[in-house]
């Protein structure tokens, strides 16, 4: 499967930029031949557009490369720092239509600019913009969530922010042809800050993603119930995971008869990871920690098997610890 998510990552990518390629062209010439500064600027958006799929392509075509030496567990983070890229262009061009827009209200408002009317086809092209990214915004969407790739919703996201402006261009050259230039603008304005706060939607989960945060909790307590049982298994001691790209890796610690041979909690043991890996979603690997169990870990609840691994000092940052 993790071919076929490629494949329908580097699809979202590619179709995104081959669909923005064309648009940035038809919405340029048009707004210069069209008389119609909303095509214009959405045009210029859309070349930026192309600038950053480039940047995803790159960054998601290296995220596929295998495990090496150095990268033990792949190169999936590549994922979440294209993400992160995505919102960092999405954000500087929240701000660049925001000045934009204040620019053109500065001017009206001056004098210097007195009708934004434009041909009657512009607005066609601007509407059919919103009919494309309507399509895109679904279709990428529902690929993010079948691969769980950040920068694939990230792309989703940004398709989303496009209907908005592109629906804001048509509004301002409506109104525009009828006298009313100002709307254009404002319309302007009020679609810079959604992207803006989707900008910071996705740095905030990229940088999540970044961090190795993942549902402790549940996590926990899902490990706790296929554990529930099974045989060997006195006592679930401690438990922590991280993310890594679209995985997870786990480490446990459990409890078993400490009259045991290692040939046999090696068994318990490896049946446990094997139990973990398939029961449990995309989990990459499991790291299986086995001692005699102790009557100071009997009946743990899940708060205290997490904290369990917040208690182990560091040698080298121990303020940083409990």
């Amino acid at each position: 499967m993790p071919h076929e998510r490629d494949r329908k990552s580097l699809l979202a990518v590619n179709l995104g930029l081959g669909i923005n390629i064309v648009l940035s062209a038809v919405k340029t010439i048009f707004g210069v031949l069209g008389h119609s500064p909303a095509l214009l600027a959405e045009g210029i958006n859309s070349t930026s557009d192309v600038a950053y799929y480039i940047v995803a392509s790159i960054f998601v075509r290296m995220a596929n490369k295998p495990a090496d030496t150095e990268h033990p567990y792949g190169h999936r983070q590549l994922e979440s720092i294209a993400s992160l890229t995505v919102g960092a262009f999405v954000v500087a061009t929240a701000v660049a239509v925001f000045w934009d827009a204040v620019d053109k209200i500065w001017d009206l408002a001056d004098g210097k600019v007195t009708s934004l009317g434009s041909h009657p086809f512009a607005l066609w092209v601007a509407l059919g913009t919103v009919a494309i990214k309507i399509f895109l915004f679904y279709y990428v969407r529902r690929l993010g969530r079948e691969t769980r790739n950040p920068v694939v919703d990230a792309l989703a996201f940004d398709h989303r922010n496009d209907i908005f402006s592109a629906a804001a261009a048509s509004i301002g050259i409506f109104f525009g042809q009828r006298g009313l230039p100002w709307l254009d603008p404002l319309a302007g304005a009020l679609v810079a800050l959604l992207i803006l706060r989707t900008g910071v939607y996705i740095l905030r989960e990229s940088s999540v993603e970044l961090m190795d945060a993942v549902p402790s909790r549940e996590i926990a307590e899902q490990v706790a119930t296929q554990l529930h049982g099974v045989d060997g298994v006195i006592q679930l001691e401690e438990i922590q995971s991280h993310r890594f790209g679209p995985h997870v890796v786990v480490n446990l610690t459990i409890g078993i008869d400490g009259f045991l041979t290692v040939t046999e909690g090696d068994a318990i043991a490896t049946h446990v990871e094997k139990l973990i890996c398939e029961t449990l979603p995309n989990v990459l690997r499991v790291h299986i920690h086995y001692h005699p169990a102790d009557k100071a870990h009997a009946d743990m609840s899940i708060d205290e098997i997490l904290d369990e691994g917040r208690k182990h000092l560091s040698p080298y940052q121990p303020e940083y610890y409990d």
